[in-house]
């Protein structure tokens, strides 16, 4: 483990002398605090071996680090969902390998470290500890073997990928994947995000889906402040309960479930004083029970909504579908499922290749995507 400044510059100094890429991991505590920080990051690299850093010990300064990875080609698995958490610490990518979308655009059925690593490699990783709780300290001696091992193995992954990919003429599409996920913005906040409140179904009323944003809301702050992970203050089946039961005061409240327990019953306040705000709120700041949504309705309303584009969405899906299988992706590697639902929605009013690939490219295709899918998708449309 690097725990303090002189050992990350040593160990900083033998990366940066070592060969090749570098393999890149972290490990977060996300069912457990609500940041997305990085509670340890693993590192390997030909000539230099495996490090592990802590950088909540570093107080998240590393320096050393980022001057000795900044020129090299970073590989990760499934790096989407690493990257924000290592840009956090000022890491970012000079270029990227990341190992299962390599994977998905080689035809490999199955993705996930383990699986890929096991097909390939004939090597099986030990599990038991991704949902671990990663803030913890000290870090016991068997989760970081566990976490050393997910970059074990990752470089002669990429070898065998790369290869793979190239023998198959899709190593330019993978760089042009790779460049477009290391360059990505962060994604924008949601309008509404307590509206992802698992069981708001069941929730009808304007006055009741209010209780559900000020519980949810009292819910972030707290869990923000706290640094906990929100359902671990309180459980969104919680929120919905609350919200439909209406409860008129603490004694009300306690007595549903959850809110009952030791923990709840300290709270009471904050939720009894959110479901009074919501119960006070004048008609016109209730929330929408039907809110406006962004982009087309969902595909299986299209047949009663707008007949001509349930048809061209066919199509042009069947369309794509056969690109896909004659080119052994995934079909949503080919074209983003949304992407092909926007087109399909509102095509251009002469749907010709120029037309149909500035669409297509205003809405994130890459280029090889474009080539393999713009001509095809026209006649599709021409056709319905």
């Amino acid at each position: 483990m690097t725990e303090d400044p002189e050992t990350l510059h040593a160990v900083a100094d033998t990366l940066a002398a070592g060969r090749g890429p570098v393999a890149i991991d972290t490990e977060r505590a996300s069912g457990y605090r609500y940041s997305q920080r990085a509670y340890l990051v693993q590192l390997r690299r030909e000539g230099a071996g495996t490090v592990l850093v802590d950088p909540i010990a570093l107080g998240g300064e590393l320096a050393p680090l980022v001057t000795a990875l900044s020129e090299t080609e970073w590989v990760l698995h499934a790096a989407s969902q690493d990257l924000p958490c290592l840009a956090e610490l000022d890491l970012h990518p000079a270029r990227l390998f990341d190992t299962e979308l390599a994977a998905r655009l080689a035809g490999f059925d199955r993705v996930s470290l383990g699986a890929l690593v096991e097909r390939t490699l004939s090597y099986q990783l030990e599990k038991g500890h991704g949902a671990a709780d990663w803030s913890r300290r000290p870090l016991p001696r068997e989760w970081l073997v566990y976490a050393a091992l997910d970059v074990e193995l990752l470089l002669e992954l990429r070898a065998l990928l790369r290869t793979e990919l190239d023998g198959q003429g899709k190593l330019s599409w993978a760089h042009e994947e790779f460049e477009a996920i290391r360059t990505a913005p962060p994604p924008a906040p949601r309008a509404e995000p307590w509206r992802r409140t698992s069981g708001i179904h069941r929730v009808r009323s304007p006055r009741q889906l209010a209780a559900v944003r000020a519980l949810w809301q009292a819910r972030d702050k707290l869990a923000r402040e706290r640094d906990i992970a929100p359902g671990r203050v309180l459980p969104d089946s919680s929120i919905v309960q609350a919200a439909r039961s209406t409860p008129r005061n603490e004694a009300e409240l306690t007595a549903l479930p959850v809110f009952g327990g030791k923990q709840q019953r300290r709270r009471s306040g904050v939720w009894m004083n959110a479901l009074r705000t919501a119960a006070q709120l004048p008609k016109g700041e209730l929330p929408d029970p039907s809110p406006p949504q962004e982009g087309p309705p969902p595909a299986n309303r299209w047949a009663e909504r707008d007949p001509a584009a349930a048809t061209r969405l066919t199509a042009v899906r069947d369309t794509l579908t056969r690109i896909a299988e004659a080119n052994r992706l995934p079909a949503e590697n080919l074209l983003l499922p949304d992407l092909v639902r926007r087109l399909c929605w509102q095509p251009p009013e002469d749907p010709t290749v120029e037309s149909v690939t500035e669409t297509l490219r205003s809405g994130g295709a890459r280029e090889w995507q474009l080539a393999l899918t713009a001509e095809a998708i026209v006649d599709a449309l021409r056709v319905s």
